[in-house]
Parts: C-alpha cells; structure tokens; sequence
C-alpha cells in the first residue's frame, strides 16, 4: 500500500540475509554476501551494499574481522567447545537439562527442547521430568530471568494450559523435555565435580555432541586464564556495545571479545562463571527486563525510544511516524483500522488520533498521507471483515491499542516537558520503550483475518494485564515526578548567603550499585557531605559502622584531588560547580550513586526526609551487592536450608519488596544523625 522509502533493503533481501548468515560458516566479505543477494533477488539499488553493512553492524548480526570481513555466529561457535556442570538435582533425577546452557553454540531461534545431544555418536534420548515450575526456572535464567517461567510454558502446550489458567500464580507442577542421562551417568562412572565438554555439529540445527571430563582434568593455572578472559570480554561488550538488546547477544559478544582463550579451552559452565565464578559481572535491572553489567553499577539511563523492531523496506508512512517518536509498521496501523471496524468506528480524525495521539504536532501534508492510508485501509477490510469472526481478538486488540496509545503519548508528553531525567523514576524511558514495543507487537500479530489458537490468545491477554500493570505504576510515579518539576520550576529561589544558609532545597536520589534499591529525600543547599552521610545512612537503615567517602567519577569542574570530595563542601556548593552526581563509597563493598535533583524553595517548615523508595535495603555487614542478590535468590528459589541460611544472613523478617518510609523518616528525626559513628 504505501511507498517504500528509496534506498531500503526489501523483506525478500533481509530473508536472503538471514539465510546467508545462518548458512556461511567462512569469513565473508561485503562482497561475497551482496553477490549472494542480488542472486536471490536480482532487483538492485544503489546503496545495497551499504544498507547491508549497515544492517548487520545496527542489530549485531556477524562479528567484524576487520574493515572488510565478517564472521558469522556460525561460523563463529559451530565446533567450538563450551562446559555442562550438571546440577545435584539432574545427577539424582539421571537427567540433563538444555535451558540456557548452549548460548550462544546453537541458533537462538530455537527453543531448547529442539537441540538433539548426541553420546559417543548415538542420539541421547529425551524423557519428561515434572516438578514445581520454580525448579526449573534457573536452568533459563541466562535468557533473563524475566523470560523464564516463559519458556518453562513454551515446553509443552500442557504448560501453556497451566499457566494461562491462573496468571498471577504459578501452577503447582509442569513437565519439561529433559535429556535420559541414567544410563550416560552410570557408564561413565560420572561422579559431582564431573563436567561435559560440548561441541555444536550443526550450529543452525541445533545438534550437539557431549564427552565427559573429570573434575581434575583441567591445571587451575587454565581455570584462572579462562576466568579472566571471561570477565574481560563481559566488560568489553558492555563498554563496547552497552547493554544490547538481549542477553543472549551480550553473551555472543563476550565470548568474541575473550578471544581464542575463551572459545578453544573451556573452563567453567557459563551459570558456574556468572552465578558462582565472577564478582566483576553480575545481573541488573534494565526496564522491564534485566542484563548483564558491571557489577556494583547500573546501566545507565536513556532517552532513545527503541520501539519495535519495523521491517527493512520502511515505507513513506512509516517513516513519518518514526520522525514523529511513534516507531510502528503498517500492520500496527491495519490493527488500529481492524480495532475501529470491531467497535463501528470508521470516522477517520478519529481513528488517526489514537494511532498519532494529539500531544504529537504532523503537519498538514503527514497528515494527509497518514489519513490517506487508513483511508485506503478501511475500504480493503471493509467488504471482508465480520465482527462476529472477531470476537476472540477484538478486545484483546481493543485493550492492546488503548495501551499503545496511552505509552506514545505519554512519552510525547514527557519530551515536551522538557523534563530533566534525573527527576523521573529509574529507566523511565527504556520501561515506556519496552511496553511500546511489546504493545505493537501483538498489535502486529492481531493483524490477521484468522485468530491465533485460543492458547496462544491466553497467553497474550496474560502478558497484557502485566504490561498495563507496570504501566500504570510508572505512569503514577512520572505524574508524582513531574508535579513536583513544575513546583520546583514555579518557585524563586534565594542565593546562598555567605553563611551557608538558605531556603534552597534539593531531592537527592540515593541508589545502591548492584541493586534495584532507591531512596529519594529532600535536604536543605546549606548540607554539607558529612550531613549528606547521615542522611544516606538513614535512609538505608544503616548504622555507620564503616569509613565512607565522597567522590566524582572524574576530576573536573575547578575541584581539587583525584576525584575524592572534601565532607565539608557544601552541596550548593558542588551544584554550583555543574556536578549533579556524587559517588559514595561506604566500606570496601558498598557503592552508592547520589543524584542531585533540581533545586526548589523550601518552606520555613521544611524538614529533612524521605519521599519515595524502592525495596528493602540490604543489610550493610553483607559482602556487597553480589552476596545479596545472592541471598536474595536463596530466599525466592533456593531449597529450604538455603533459604534458612539466606534469613540467617539478611534477618529473619526480611522482605525484599518492603520499603518502610516511615522507618527512614524516623532515623531521619532521630538520634541517628547525630551519632558519633558518623563522625567517622
């Protein structure tokens, strides 16, 4: 329908793409893999091959040799050896389970039941093994630990049943495809510590062969080589690359910026290396979803709003709309059109103001073209469409288009206000990314005449109730965010007397590094760091038992040192000096990022305290942010001894979720601040 955009590769050529990629196990040059396309489809345009470079270096898609090759993933990890460490669960149930263990060794379009595992040349056979869904979940949680209980559904369509019946509570038990290991186990005399070296025969497929390897087999002299290879091709991809759009490339990537050591001797299992092995790299939160990091730091925020993933032949409508912040393809607009038919709306304003909401100016001749389209689009369902066919779709598209609806504007409205980030909620605009682009992919795949099994509508109207969820609660928390800038904006504010004394105030935003843990208070300009101590320690419900210091993360700015901050200079002060973050060390563990907000006149009232918070704080004798994210994953998953063990070490009436302004507020007020711990 409409025109596409000159210069763009065609769906045909992306696919021809994709299977030259899934197929070339060679370095490949621009030439080699353009020759390949046009052979495939022989219309040709001037900028194909420099689309073609631009496309597999934007998603990723083949590692760079140098300025003129690439490497496949194929070509990169088909025969390479990598670890299976079998867990105590599998050893006495005489089973294996695929899960996560062949990123990035097999296709990541395939599920891990579909990996066939082969044993001194023989297939190894699969079984079922049933169990509560949560003792599987750590065999995912590589993918994230968001997406595991979704591929624990995906197995089989009994789990999907399961789990669509009740989507808030897991179902008491499931079944997973696992491999027949008893007879592999007993004749190999495989004993704990054992590992399996695997090898991919056929990346694209997804087959594998498996040789045991005794536990002593490998001098540790190569255990702390590979380790070392290991984190810094981790932290190479993460400086390199940020955090990706997957876990499963981020760990691609790792394993091609450790190099040959990495790949040509294996040493642990990557769940070994990740979850036990390194205390340089370690799980966080991004959005919605999590990633691998830095550990101790949190990925830091953005304003780029992704959206889905639009098709290579982007035509004049779409783009429009991308330079108007509503990243969509076609289909999602059909969606729009088949949602308007369903209720009986076919006024055109109308129709274009939920797919473009009105907090987006389109000048005339957009929206011409835009109208135009769903124009044209209405007349060619119009003849063809059954409200009665509908049914199952219709409201899930309804809800699922309100949604998309409400995000786009949302985010039009948040740039309009010119908001500074540092006063939103943490990844305010990667959250609001990734539930637009969720929100338009099942618009996409509503767009359709014939509705998806009634299972699979299940689980998108499952999906939805979470994705209007979460939207909710960070709409609630932008609106509170955005009240208090404009109140902030709308105050005048009186300049530092040559005392230190003021009535400008600042909210300052103190997060723990490695956590999702978060405070948020106001304090008076006049405070020094040694205050701004006390009211860290206060918040976090910590009792200053540890030296702590001040720092930037760069010297700059006229400040004297290495980074390091005097405790006495003041924070308007350092405002004064452009800085609006300070690092806060607190013993050799704890890594605090304190953010100062935007300035606001306080009232002569004004007090001390905390306004907003995240998660419970964890406790500060712990080992750092790694022991308690640790602790925290005994507590949720781990088997009742491990979880007494966790209690033991975080207190017994810990809760993770619980955050206790009143108990903040009231160290705040109380003698906590004057204790002479602080004074350290």
């Amino acid at each position: 329908m409409g025109a596409i955009a000159p210069g763009v590769m065609t769906i045909n050529q992306e696919e021809a793409l994709y299977d030259f990629l899934e197929n070339v196990t060679e370095p490949f040059t621009l030439e080699d893999i353009t020759a390949f396309i046009r052979m495939i489809e022989p219309k040709q345009g001037n900028r194909l091959s420099t689309d073609i470079a631009s496309l597999i270096d934007n998603r990723n898609m083949a590692f760079r040799l140098d300025n003129r090759r690439w490497v496949s993933r194929r070509g990169c990890f088909e025969g390479v050896p990598f670890v299976i460490n079998p867990s105590k669960l599998e050893l006495l149930n005489g089973i294996l389970i695929p899960g996560h263990r062949c990123i990035p060794f097999a296709n990541p379009g395939l599920r891990p039941q579909e990996y066939v595992f082969y044993w001194r040349g023989r297939p190894i056979p699969m079984t079922t093994t049933e169990g509560p869904p949560e003792e599987f979940y750590p065999y995912y949680y590589i993918y994230g630990e968001e997406y595991a209980p979704q591929y624990v559904a995906q197995d089989n369509p009994e789990n999907e049943d399961a789990f669509n019946s009740d989507p808030y509570e897991d179902p008491p038990e499931v079944s997973i495809k696992t491999l027949d290991m008893r007879n592999i186990y007993r004749e190999s005399a495989f004993v704990p510590g054992d590992r399996f070296v695997a090898r991919s025969r056929d990346w694209k497929v997804g087959t594998f062969d498996l040789e045991r390897v005794g536990k002593d087999d490998w001098p540790q002299v190569e255990l702390y080589a590979w380790l070392e290879a290991a984190e810094g091709g981790f932290e190479d991809s993460f400086s390199l690359l940020g955090p990706g759009s997957s876990t499963e490339e981020q760990i691609a990537y790792a394993y091609w910026y450790g190099g040959k050591r990495m790949r040509e001797v294996p040493a642990y299992s990557l769940e070994d290396f990740l979850f036990e092995k390194t205390d340089r790299i370690e799980t966080v939160a991004y959005g919605i979803e999590t990633r691998f990091w830095f550990a101790g730091k949190e990925i830091p925020d953005s304003r780029i709003i992704e959206g889905y993933l639009l098709p290579p032949d982007r035509t004049l409508v779409e783009d429009i709309l991308v330079k108007r912040q509503v990243p969509i393809s076609e289909y999602v607009i059909q969606s729009y059109v088949r949602d308007a038919l369903f209720h009986g709306e076919e006024d055109i304003p109308v129709i274009l103001e939920r797919i473009v909401p009105p907090s987006i100016h389109l000048e005339e001749r957009e929206w011409k073209i835009i109208a135009g389209y769903i124009v044209d689009t209405l007349e060619e369902f119009r003849s063809i469409y059954t409200p009665f066919a509908d049914q199952a779709m219709g409201p899930i598209r309804q809800r699922v288009g309100e949604l998309h609806t409400a995000v786009i504007d949302l985010l039009a409205r948040l740039n309009k206000a010119r908001i500074d980030a540092s006063w939103l909620p943490k990844h305010t605009y990667i959250v609001l990314s990734q539930i637009q682009g969720h929100a338009a992919g099942v618009m996409e795949d509503l767009d359709s005449d014939d509705a998806p099994e009634e299972g699979d509508l299940e689980t998108m109207d499952n999906s939805l109730d979470s994705m209007i969820e979460t939207y909710e609660d960070i709409k609630e928390l932008i609106e509170d965010a955005l009240n208090t800038f404009r109140r902030s904006n709308l105050s005048v504010v009186k300049p530092l007397a040559k005392d230190g004394k003021s009535n400008a105030w600042r909210m300052v935003q103190i997060s723990i590094g490695g956590t999702g843990v978060w405070r948020r208070a106001a304090v008076p300009e006049s405070y020094r760091l040694q205050d701004l101590h006390r009211v860290v320690q206060g918040t976090l419900n910590w009792q200053g038992a540890s030296m702590y210091r001040f720092s930037v993360e760069k010297n700059g700015n006229g400040l004297p040192g290495s980074g390091a901050l005097d405790n006495k200079l003041r924070i308007g002060e350092l405002c004064g000096e452009g800085i609006s973050e300070i690092i806060y060390e607190y013993g050799t563990k704890w890594t605090v990022k304190v953010i100062l907000l935007p300035r606001y006149d306080g009232e002569e009232t004004e007090a001390v305290r905390c306004v907003a918070g995240e998660g419970a704080s964890p406790p500060e004798f712990i080992d750092g942010p790694l022991r308690f994210r640790k602790s925290l994953s005994a507590l949720e998953r781990g088997t009742e001894l491990e979880k007494q063990a966790a209690l033991h070490e975080l207190g017994q009436n810990f809760n993770p979720e619980k955050f206790d302004i009143e108990v903040c507020n009231r160290n705040l007020n109380s003698g906590i601040l004057k204790s002479r711990a602080f004074d350290r």
